[in-house]
């Protein structure tokens, strides 16, 4: 590849400073943006607040409108909206604006207004923005569409959510094989209204995928030669009811522009793009981090305190059942006296702080392993393994060094703890030991346990590690000190 003198060609590490860069203008502009807006409506008339609108509305791009747009009142976001220039800048707003702003929108709007959106819609993103009607309205609407334009949507909209089937277009271009490149490309030009791919389909007689065109290659030859002079042959495609991990997984390992999508007959039904792949792997981490950290919304909207306080109280409620779980199991020590409450309660947090995070650890480490693809069957065993035993040597190497740290600080007089330097120091090691083992095996085992019951294992990483761990650490932590103490005092 030769680079021009316009651009410069640089390499991954190069490249960072730069995206890091681009992401900060990019926030700082929404900034901006907000700050305009305040100013607008904080006009004296309705009538300057209405021009400041449209003037906002026109100096800026309708995709930097709609990222600013979540961050205004709901009830600011349909007057952005009407003060937009034209429907493609509408739909652009649409289509990149979050579900709160568009259900803020179509609260405000005619059914035939957003019919007039939808029918210059491609199909997928005409889904997309659908799902966020009632479901009656959802029937008016496309009601009011052409007979073929509907179809199209509720033949997308029947497939499940997550699936191979809701994320494809079912708008194409497919061609039988006998077809020439001059066919094909006039029959492109008569339909400026279904997006172009990088890929061309071929179908044989029977309609049956038999390969593909690179669009570079209706370029350099012949109008004269059919298409399957040029044609390749399709390596990868997925039916309808492939998840969108599998989605995600063949296109980014491939790296495939347009994964074609097939019915139990081979039949071409729709074409999965690289631009909704990107936003599917965008939606999946939104959502395995919300997971992991034990709530329900989604970290990139500004919702009310009281809808974001209802996401996250379900996982709160269950770490403080867990906390009061493990209160009592503090308390149902007290009966032992002497040695065992003196010294061990003065620990507890250093037990189940550290037991915590490595289990937490090796978690998360898995749970990235199953998203991304990378642990699979064959490979299983021997990541289990190896997480066991990094948890357990991390484990034996924190115990020891805390004894050791414990047994001098108790010889010097620091603590102020008056007992025995090496009975405590033992007691404290070995609790730590026996607490990072179980958190290891919980930390390992819990996602695949959560995966064998179709829960996301994701949710493994965050709120039941924390809670669950708590209890046991403690438990093991008490059991160790507690043997230990009836031994060295009884």
């Amino acid at each position: 590849m030769e680079a021009n003198d316009d651009i410069e060609i640089r390499s991954e590490e190069e490249r960072r400073p730069l995206t890091s860069i681009m992401e900060s203008k990019t926030q700082q502009l929404d900034d901006i943006l907000i700050k305009k807006f305040d100013n607008a409506f904080h006009k004296q008339t309705s009538k300057f607040v209405l021009h400041d609108i449209a003037k906002i509305a026109c100096e800026h791009e309708p995709i930097d409108l709609a990222f600013a747009a979540s961050r205004l009142p709901p009830n600011i976001r349909p007057v952005l909206f009407e003060n937009l220039a034209d429907n493609e800048a509408r739909i652009a707003f649409m289509v990149n604006t979050d579900n709160t702003t568009r259900g803020a929108i179509f609260r405000q709007i005619k059914d035939h207004e957003i019919k007039k959106l939808i029918e210059r819609m491609p199909v997928d993103e005409a889904v997309t923005i659908l799902e966020d009607l009632p479901e009656r309205r959802f029937r008016r609407v496309v009601d009011l569409l052409d007979f073929k334009k509907a179809s199209r949507i509720k033949e997308v909209k029947k497939h499940q959510r997550n699936t191979a089937g809701r994320l494809m277009t079912n708008e194409f271009f497919a061609f039988q094989m006998d077809v020439t490149i001059g066919e094909a490309a006039g029959f492109i030009r008569d339909n400026p209204g279904i997006d172009l791919t990088r890929r061309i389909f071929v179908l044989n007689q029977s309609s049956e995928l038999q390969g593909y065109v690179p669009a570079r290659n209706m370029i350099v030859n012949p109008p004269d030669l059919p298409l399957r002079k040029v044609m390749r042959p399709v390596l990868h495609k997925v039916t309808v009811d492939a998840s969108r991990e599998e989605v995600v997984d063949i296109v980014e390992r491939y790296k495939i522009s347009a994964l074609p999508v097939v019915d139990m007959d081979n039949f071409l039904v729709g074409v999965i793009t690289y631009e909704d792949v990107v936003e599917t792997i965008e939606d999946i981490a939104d959502e395995t981090i919300a997971r992991m950290a034990g709530t329900g919304e989604k970290v990139s909207e500004h919702e009310p305190m009281l809808k974001r306080f209802f996401a996250r109280a379900p996982w709160l409620l269950a770490t403080l059942c867990a906390g009061m779980v493990s209160g009592g199991v503090m308390s149902s020590f007290q009966k032992f006296e002497g040695g065992l409450l003196t010294f061990v309660l003065f620990f507890v947090p250093l037990i189940m702080g550290t037991s915590g995070n490595i289990g937490l650890q090796c978690s998360t480490v898995l749970v990235r392993g199953m998203a991304t693809g990378l642990l699979s069957a064959g490979t299983k065993r021997e990541a289990l393994l190896k997480e066991i035993l990094i948890g357990m040597m991390t484990g034996s190497i924190f115990g020891a060094f805390s004894g050791l740290a414990i047994f001098i600080l108790l010889k010097l007089g620091i603590t102020g703890i008056a007992a025995s330097p090496f009975v405590v120091a033992l007691m404290v090691g070995l609790g730590l030991i026996g607490a990072c083992i179980a958190s290891t095996l919980l930390g390992v085992f819990s996602p695949l346990f959560f995966a064998r019951l179709g829960v996301d294992p994701a949710v493994a990483a965050g709120p039941v590690i924390t809670a669950v761990n708590d209890f046991l650490s403690m438990s093991i932590y008490f059991l160790i000190a507690m043997g230990l103490s009836s031994l060295f005092f009884s």
